[in-house]
């Protein structure tokens, strides 16, 4: 039976079966990359002996070629047909963590992991992209949230299964394998996708900057880099500082497992206010929740401050994202949804990887709690960036 809505109409399906496959498939890309992210700064620094400067160094070089790779990501997504862009990217995502099993030496790692990224940036763009497109448009920016539960659920899942089947195994090279086994996974089922076909993009000049970045979304960018800058710093150097500072060996799984649940909760709530039309409202919402957690964190050093922030900051971020995401698409016409969405992306990877680069070096000068004090004050500016401009700017320039 369809189901009705409030109007007394037919509400159109949402789960269908390309939905399910892109959901699953982007389930995929989050499991296996956060399967190795917690436990890769204790492996170079167990393996290579890195210090924290360097570890920032190595980790954020995927970053960096995801920044560069996304925009080009979004012009080929919406000039070419997705399917293929999919599959391509997503192939070669997965076979860059066979890589991480042959690199020998620092060097060597740091160059699979910097190459790493810019499949991962590409796969993430297309297949978000994808699942965009085989929405109903009447449950679009509902469905936009639900996508998301597959990476917050990821996050959840995979930080705890690597822990322990390290502390089973004591192996990294066992964790290798498995992303690899999963990330092939996912590209099996993609590969299943049928999608329409769609014309592409004739009617833009040949160089144009708004082919590879929605300019008009300038300011809810900055906001998402203040943001992301703060994840940065938090995620990457969670595990080193709970061990060293507060002597919490094992908790980095509790602490992303916490931090995801806090996402789905907030998600499964946002979705509906989503289907209302009150995308301002959530952002708002979400962006003052996630603050008030960065400054649980930095604020409290204890395990009330580790483990409560991670809540309240996924609270905050699940209502936060999936309403910027939204905001983007907003502002951008059909044909340039892959350039919306790769610009929200660019904007998260630019803040993550200032965050890691700047994370690691106050850390290594001036300590976690430095650095800590440090993100909550990028994150204030982003709130305040929103608050007094951003979200007034979108209420203009919105195209629906």
């Amino acid at each position: 039976m369809e189901r009705i809505d409030a109007a007394g109409g037919a509400r159109e399906r949402l789960w269908n079966a390309n939905y399910l496959k892109v959901w699953c498939a982007n389930f995929m890309i989050f499991f296996s990359f956060m399967l190795l992210t917690p436990l890769l700064p204790l492996y170079l620094n167990d393996a290579f002996g890195a210090d924290k400067q360097t570890i920032g160094l190595v980790l954020s070089g995927y970053t960096l070629t995801a920044l560069v790779i996304r925009p080009f990501s979004g012009y080929l997504v919406d000039t070419f047909p997705r399917r293929t862009v999919l599959l391509t990217s997503y192939a070669l995502f997965a076979l860059c963590f066979a890589g991480y099993l042959a690199a020998g030496s620092l060097l060597l790692f740091a160059v699979v992991r910097t190459l790493h990224g810019a499949p991962f940036g590409a796969s993430t763009v297309s297949n978000s992209t994808v699942a965009i497109d085989v929405l109903p448009s009447s449950r679009r920016a509902e469905g936009i949230g639900y996508y998301g539960l597959s990476n917050n659920i990821a996050t959840a899942i995979g930080p705890t299964v690597a822990l322990v089947i390290y502390g089973a195994c004591r192996s990294y090279d066992v964790l290798f394998w498995l992303a690899l086994a999963v990330a092939t996974g996912g590209l099996c089922i993609d590969a299943t996708l049928r999608l329409r076909p769609r014309p592409a993009v004739t009617d833009k000049p040949p160089v144009s900057l708004d082919r590879f970045i929605l300019v008009k979304g300038w300011s809810n960018s900055l906001c998402m880099i203040c943001y992301a800058c703060s994840y940065g710093v938090l995620s990457t150097y969670i595990a080193i500082y709970g061990k060293e500072e507060l002597g919490i060996t094992g908790g980095t799984g509790l602490f992303f497992m916490l931090l995801s649940i806090g996402l789905i909760l907030s998600r499964l709530i946002g979705s509906r206010s989503l289907r209302r039309g009150r995308i301002v409202e959530n952002a708002a919402g979400g962006v003052a929740i996630s603050l008030l957690g960065y400054l649980l964190f930095a604020a409290l050093h204890n395990g009330w401050g580790y483990y409560g922030a991670a809540l309240v900051i996924g609270l905050g971020n699940g209502y936060m994202f999936p309403a910027f995401q939204t905001m983007f698409l907003n502002l951008a016409p059909n044909e340039r949804r892959g350039t919306a969405n790769s610009t929200l992306l660019v904007s998260w990877d630019i803040g993550v990887g200032l965050g890691i680069l700047a994370g690691g070096s106050v850390a290594e000068h001036l300590g976690y709690h430095a650095a800590f004090w440090g993100a909550w004050l990028v994150n204030l500016a982003g709130v305040l960036l929103f608050y007094l401009h951003t979200r007034r700017y979108f209420q203009r320039y919105r195209l629906r």
